[in-house]
């Protein structure tokens, strides 16, 4: 079932056929690029403030920012506070800006458009199943996208940030062989979703997204060096290095789903065997589950078993608030190999936190109880004396935030 629109009341009408034809502007250089982006998320400042976070001169400075005001990128915005002498206006991104984040998820969509500050003005959540194939789940991000537009939260949208749950040939926003996504190998997503919008779209991986939505507004605000591991239908790793996504050579940094965690263990889908996504992820631990309520060792998982006619996560998670061992057993299983793999990640990166994520954090405090456990026993102490295992702190609205930053981060660039 579709959610409502939640937001905020319509901008004001611009007049013309529609904003997103004349947001042509671009930062002209690096200076103007940077300033956009610390109005994005920092907020209104006035000259004076840009000036103390910017190595610039005064008469630059003075210089930049008139040309972005003539640009409509950036608006004045009331006085700032006296610093004596004549007062300023406050500069702020153009209220008008809208962006559009869309987070294609295994089982589901979320679309969602933001003010320039990335700020959330509208979110919308369907189930869909991205094995229908990549015409199907864009006719349903149309379709939500333009129930934003219709409730008056964006008259067009500047740019559109997508993310897709598979390994995605970066810049070009191109899915590439992506195991749970038949059908979508070489899909043009970039090319085929900025005709249908009229934007422009930037595509990434789903958890790099997420990364970039925790990064922006979430519990990783103040870190440079972090991990954000997704577990859902499958694994993956957003890795962040000096305060930017590390995407690799082709794109494919982070697919730690297809680690091998049981030497000739369980089949995966990518082709191999023992693959840690194989072994724990929100499609193994269902499987698990109904296996062990048809065997008879969760009682309190067969019952819902009955009554819904499949498990989930969920179920996992509320049979173990129950205090049934089977479930329990599944949970900490799943942990320690997850922690397994996490441990010589943070051997290797020596990250700065580690962030949970994804539909089988559900699980909650069981689960990051026994991924801690695996990490801080088998990493080195000094990588791991001051290093916090946190549950995300935006749910699905880090994925959506996160396209919107993808595509922020593009358009607040130099042209």
């Amino acid at each position: 079932m579709q959610e409502p629109v939640t937001g905020v009341p319509a901008p004001q009408a611009r007049g013309g056929e529609g904003h997103v034809r004349r947001m042509t502007a671009r930062p002209a250089n690096a200076h103007q690029a940077r300033l956009l982006r610390m109005l994005r998320d920092e907020g209104p400042s006035s000259r004076a403030q840009l000036g103390d976070r910017v190595d610039l001169s005064r008469s630059k400075l003075a210089v930049e920012v008139d040309r972005l005001l003539e640009t409509g990128l950036v608006v004045a915005d009331g006085l700032a506070a006296s610093r004596g002498g004549r007062r300023s206006h406050n500069i702020r991104l153009a209220p008008a800006l809208r962006f559009l984040g869309v987070d294609i998820g295994a089982t589901s969509v979320d679309v969602a458009v933001t003010n320039a500050e990335l700020e959330v003005l509208g979110h919308l959540n369907h189930p869909m199943d991205v094995r229908e194939g990549p015409v199907a789940v864009f006719d349903q991000v149309l379709s939500m996208a333009g129930k934003l537009k219709a409730s008056g939260l964006a008259e067009g949208f500047d740019g559109a940030g997508i993310g897709v749950p598979g390994p995605v040939r970066y810049p070009e926003g191109v899915p590439v062989a992506p195991p749970i996504m038949p059908g979508w190998d070489g899909f043009p997503v970039r090319e085929a979703l900025s005709q249908d919008l009229g934007c422009p779209v930037m595509v990434d991986n789903d958890v790099n997204l997420m990364a970039m939505g925790e990064q922006h507004a979430g519990v990783a605000r103040t870190v440079a060096d972090f991990l954000c591991i997704k577990i859902g239908t499958g694994i993956g790793c957003g890795i962040v290095v000096g305060g930017e996504v590390y995407r690799g050579t082709t794109g494919s940094a982070g697919d730690i789903g297809h680690i091998q965690v049981t030497p000739d263990g369980r089949p995966c889908p990518c082709g191999n065997r023992g693959c840690l996504e194989a072994h724990f992820s929100g499609a193994a631990l269902a499987r698990d589950a109904e296996e062990a309520a048809r065997s008879g060792r969760s009682p309190e998982l067969a019952g819902r078993l009955e009554t819904t006619g499949r498990l989930t996560a969920v179920d996992v998670a509320a049979a173990a608030a129950a205090g049934d061992p089977a479930a329990l057993a599944l949970i900490r299983d799943g942990g320690d190999r997850v922690g397994q793999v996490i441990a010589g990640l943070v051997s290797f990166f020596n990250p700065g936190l580690v962030v949970i994520g994804g539909g089988v954090t559900g699980l909650g405090h069981n689960l990051l109880a026994s991924l801690r456990t695996q990490v801080y026993r088998q990493s080195l102490p000094l990588a791991t004396g001051n290093l916090p295992i946190v549950l995300g702190e935006l749910g699905p609205a880090a994925g959506v935030i996160g396209a919107a930053r993808l595509i922020s981060d593009h358009l607040f660039s130099p042209a």
